[in-house]
Parts: structure tokens; sequence; C-alpha cells
């Protein structure tokens, strides 16, 4: 069954202190482009993400958020400049003698001093941060599918009523084309009466005319090939795997057959229903854009 190109999915990964959000939204494309926001410390995994994605999804525009909160000691270095601590105390230690102060500086206040203590990122953990994370990302990308399939059915829905009312229309442009050579051969040979003022007519002529008239006007070539696109289109929606390209292409090929019965037939009620089937399949294109 066919996917919609718009959806959204959330997952939460909570262990030992560290707790992972991840949000995907998408919406449509014509390509598949993905965007990965992440905190600093979890930045090497973002080909990772895209490679999970990228699986599952073959169109849309995707925008992935990673929440990240640490409260543990995983993933962390603490480090003290134990030189630079030692400057600061020398130099307050030498104020103190010149100024005749106490000197009261704690340990701790020295390591409050600018550069003196820091808390660096490291890679150690990477692979552990990775299969915590993905707890969380396949959940999101599971909701995230979830949705786009939900999606995708109502679209389907929505398409075969349209194709439905399609089909309608073909089968009774189809009925009314059936008579359109005998309606001509009638005014024609009252017009040739009317204007040549006698009740008697050339029947070789007219036969030639009607000939031509006949393949001028038929299109029961376009019927047949629309009643054949309608059932590839209502097939393909039914088909598993990306499908929006290929209903495009269809679309396109109805639309085609469609301007061709217009410019042929020669009867309004025909051109008022070929009028009504180009805004159907108007519809169509437009609905189909939201399709994988």
């Amino acid at each position: 069954m066919i996917k919609s190109m718009t959806g959204f999915g959330r997952g939460r990964y909570e262990v030992d202190g560290r707790s992972y959000l991840v949000e995907i939204k998408s919406v449509n494309h014509k390509y598949s482009e993905i965007s990965v926001r992440l905190p600093r410390n979890l930045s090497f995994l973002e080909d990772n993400i895209k490679k999970t994605i990228l699986n599952s999804i073959n169109r849309g525009k995707i925008d992935v958020q990673v929440s990240f909160v640490n409260n543990s000691s995983k993933g962390i270095n603490i480090k003290i400049n134990q030189e630079l601590a030692m400057q600061y105390l020398d130099e307050i230690n030498e104020l103190a003698e010149k100024t005749g102060l106490k000197s009261s500086a704690s340990v701790m206040e020295i390591t409050r001093l600018p550069e003196v203590l820091t808390v660096e990122n490291t890679s150690d953990d990477e692979d552990l941060f990775w299969n915590e994370l993905k707890n969380a990302l396949d959940e999101a990308l599971r909701n995230f599918m979830e949705m786009r399939k939900n999606e995708g059915a109502h679209i389907a829905g929505d398409l075969k009523e349209r194709i439905g009312l399609i089909s309608e229309r073909v089968d009774k442009i189809s009925e009314l084309s059936t008579g359109l050579v005998e309606e001509y051969i009638v005014k024609l040979e009252e017009r040739i009466k009317e204007l040549l003022k006698t009740d008697v007519v050339d029947q070789s002529r007219l036969a030639q005319e009607v000939v031509i008239y006949s393949d001028k006007c038929s299109v029961q070539e376009e019927i047949t090939r629309l009643k054949s696109h309608t059932t590839q289109f209502l097939n393909t929606i039914e088909k598993d795997g990306p499908a929006g390209k290929n209903l495009d292409f269809i679309v396109q090929e109805m639309n085609r057959e469609t301007n061709t019965i217009g410019s042929k037939a020669n009867k309004l009620e025909i051109t008022n229903l070929v009028i009504e089937m180009k805004t159907i399949i108007e519809d169509i294109r437009e609905q189909i854009q939201n399709i994988e």
C-alpha cells in the first residue's frame, strides 16, 4: 500500500542516568533529503542515523532532532590543569604577602578560575551511545512509518474514489460516441439536400465523407487506453514500495488521452464530460505529490 511523504514520530530511551529523545518529521520532496540536529557530544552519530533512516524511506525531506541528557560519567573526562592552578596559587600568595592580607584561597575556589578545570567529551563510549540512542531512534522510526502508512491509506481511499469518477465518465463518453457517426450521416444528408435543393444524394461521395469523419472523431482507442491507465493506477496503489513517480507518469498519460478525446469529440455532452475529467485528473495530480 502507498505511503504518505508527511509524518511524525517520537522515541525516548533512558538508562543509567542517560536520556535520549528522538523526533522525526517529514514533508514532501522530489528526492530524499535528511537533516539531523544533534548535541555536540553525539555529533559523531550523524551518519549512523542517516543510514538507518534511509533503509526505511525513499522520498521526502526528513528532519531529525536528537536531545541528550547525560547525568553519568560515561563519555566525560574531567581534567585539572595542576600547573596552571599552582601558578594561580603562587600569584595569590605573592599578592597576599605584598598587601599583608591573609590568603584564604581553597582548592575549590582555585578550580573555578579560568582554564583550571575542564570537562571534555571522549570517544571511548561511542558504541555504547549509539546502541542506546538506536533504541530511541527505532521507536521514533516505527511511529513515523506508522503515521506515513495511515496517511497513505487515507490518500489511497481518496484516489480510488476519484478514479471511480473518471471511469464513470469514460463509460458515458463511450456510450455517447457510439452514435456520433450515425448522427453525422443524418445531419450531412440534410445539409446537402438543403444546399443543393434536391432529394438526390451521391451515396458514394457521402460514404467517403463518413469514412473521413469516422476516422477523425473516433475515440475508442483513447477510451481503451484510458481504461487501461485507470486499472494500472489502481494496481500501483495496492503495491508495496515507492509509487509516487509511477503514479505521476500514469496521470500524465491519462491527461493526454483525455485531451485527445476533447479535441476529437464533436458533441457538447462529451466536451462537458472531458472538462469534468480534466478537473478530477488535476485533483489527482495534486494528491499524488504527497505520496512517497
